[in-house]
């Protein structure tokens, strides 16, 4: 089962966050059909959303994490509920680089390491927080921990890994985020900086090991405790109320020049590729909602 699990340590002075997150990442590349390098980039974009979605406490926010590089696989997009929940998209799933020299998916030079990265958050206020960062290496693990930093002022180490098998199936895929509160001391941060250049391959770990030993290895010599666990999911809430929604929002000569077209239309979600088919009579019932609603709004 998919799972986020946090950790305290350092009597109080480290939060650690571990994801795993197989199945999540197995069933984006189903909908999407991406190649290893697309599965390989937005897997990682999607855990990285979870991460920070589930750390919101407001149970309707929503976090989304845009990420556009200068490389082929163009804009990535990962949406999360602060249950941890998350959907996502590559704008061109198909894409595939050769592998570095070092044997490992070339994700830094298909996202492109010109760019920038984005996080909005919304509160279910009136307008979201946006924070944006430039791409420090595509690598999106690095760019996460540069946004961190830099636009949200928390001293944060990150990894995020995807295995992918030769079959192109995700064997394994998940990572982590440890953050410092004020006033940490500095050999705290030098023993987590050694502990994580030392650590063993995170994939390999969430593969043969499981992510208590993530714990185990990052946060080596410290004195830490298990806080919580919680469920996650790839889980899209599109339905038909929503495209229709969206229909209406459409502007009316165009949604009239559907209709004169006397054929049914079809609209993919982006996010999980359900379709929903609309009749000629339904997209006009759905013009004279947005005329009615256009008419009420003038007569004040």
């Amino acid at each position: 089962m998919d799972k986020i699990i946090h950790a305290t340590a350092g009597d109080g002075s480290i939060k650690m966050a571990v994801i795993t997150a197989r199945d999540t990442v197995q069933r984006a590349r189903e909908i999407h059909n991406c190649s290893p390098t697309a599965t390989a980039a937005l897997g990682r974009c999607l855990c990285a959303a979870s991460l920070l979605g589930e750390s919101m406490k407001e149970d309707r926010a929503t976090l989304t994490v845009r990420i556009r590089g200068d490389g082929p696989l163009g804009s990535l997009v990962a949406v999360s509920d602060s249950a941890g929940c998350v959907r996502g998209y590559v704008e061109n799933p198909g894409v595939h680089l050769p592998l570095r020299t070092d044997g490992k998916l070339d994700v830094g030079g298909a996202v492109g390491r010109n760019g920038m990265l984005t996080v909005s958050r919304d509160l279910g206020l009136r307008e979201p927080y946006i924070g944006s960062t430039a791409l420090v290496s595509g690598e999106i693990a690095e760019d996460l921990t540069a946004y961190l930093l830099e636009s949200e002022q928390v001293p944060s180490a990150c990894a995020l890994g995807v295995l992918v098998d030769t079959d192109r199936s995700v064997k394994a895929a998940g990572g982590f985020i440890v953050q410092l509160m004020p006033g940490a001391p500095e050999e705290m941060i030098d023993a987590l900086e050694e502990n994580i250049f030392l650590m063993d391959q995170l994939t390999t770990i969430l593969d043969e090991d499981g992510p208590e030993t993530v714990f185990q290895q990052v946060l080596r010599g410290f004195s830490y405790h298990l806080v919580g666990e919680s469920p996650m999911s790839y889980r899209c809430y599109c339905d038909r109320s929503r495209v229709a929604d969206a229909l209406r929002c459409i502007d009316a000569a165009e949604l009239r020049e559907m209709i004169a077209e006397q054929q049914a239309i079809q609209v993919h979600c982006q996010f999980c590729d359900a379709a929903y088919s609309f009749s000629p009579a339904e997209l006009g019932a759905l013009l004279e909602e947005k005329n009615q609603s256009e008419k009420n709004e003038n007569s004040y």
